[in-house]
């Protein structure tokens, strides 16, 4: 089952794109798991759903799968902007609840995400690290701002509507929440994947090591790969073969 709509936010103040695939048929009445799949830079909501084979993982695993639509924003509350972390992390998943059969408990909830929604969901888990169980950054792309300032159009355009300080910013920078939440008692199961070819190799690598010496549940996956569909259908396959099989 596919849904594609729209719905209303309040965090952002207007209508979004949302869809959501979930199993054809219920296997029982009890409410159901949840991964929250995020979108890369260049995507939109409907991504993980048109070019994988995510309707069969729905019926394979019984599993809802959700899929917001953030635009470029990087997965951010911006300073003069909109609030698309808030609206993924609090908003989305309290609506969802009240229009689909999905289960509000931590041991039922992922998320998961490629590129920049790869940082999406290292953000959320490890921002809310007593809402998520298992986070999956599959392409992570933009964990440091020296990579961001690598691409210097990119560079322009994030500085513009995030602010210059935006990855120096405790909330965004994923190896410092790493650092801090290493040290808590619930945190999540992280787990990444990026293809040798990939053009943000370098910046997982970096942070693959920054997470060897810090107390998590933590696996790395690479293979040859490049930054495109082939390779993310094939990481959310073997992610759902490990975690839900």
């Amino acid at each position: 089952m596919i849904f594609r709509g729209s719905v209303f936010s309040t965090e952002l103040q207007m209508e979004t794109w949302l869809t959501v695939v979930a199993p054809n048929c219920f296997k029982d009445q009890n409410p159901h798991k949840v991964i929250y799949m995020l979108h890369g830079l260049c995507g939109h909501s409907g991504d993980w759903s048109d070019n994988t084979m995510l309707p069969l993982y729905a019926n394979e695993y019984d599993i809802v799968f959700i899929m917001p639509e953030v635009g470029r924003s990087f997965y951010a509350d911006t300073p003069h902007g909109s609030r698309y972390f808030s609206y993924v992390s609090k908003e989305l998943p309290e609506l969802c609840r009240n229009i689909f059969h999905i289960s509000d408990k931590r041991e039922d909830t992922a998320v998961m995400g490629l590129s920049m929604g790869g940082y999406g969901a290292l953000k959320c888990a490890l921002n809310r690290p007593e809402r998520y169980w298992l986070c999956c950054a599959i392409s992570a792309g933009g964990l440091s701002i020296e990579t961001v300032h690598a691409h210097e159009e990119l560079y322009d355009e994030l500085t513009a509507s995030l602010g210059p300080d935006f990855w120096r910013e405790k909330e965004n920078d994923v190896s410092a929440l790493a650092r801090e939440v290493s040290a808590q008692a619930v945190k999540p199961v992280i787990h990444m994947t990026c293809g040798t070819d990939d053009f943000v190799y370098g910046d997982n690598i970096r942070f693959r090591d920054v997470m060897k010496g810090l107390d998590f549940e933590y696996a790395y996956d690479e293979w040859e790969g490049d930054h495109n569909w082939y390779f993310w259908d094939e990481s959310l396959k073997r992610m759902l073969q490990k975690y839900y099989g």
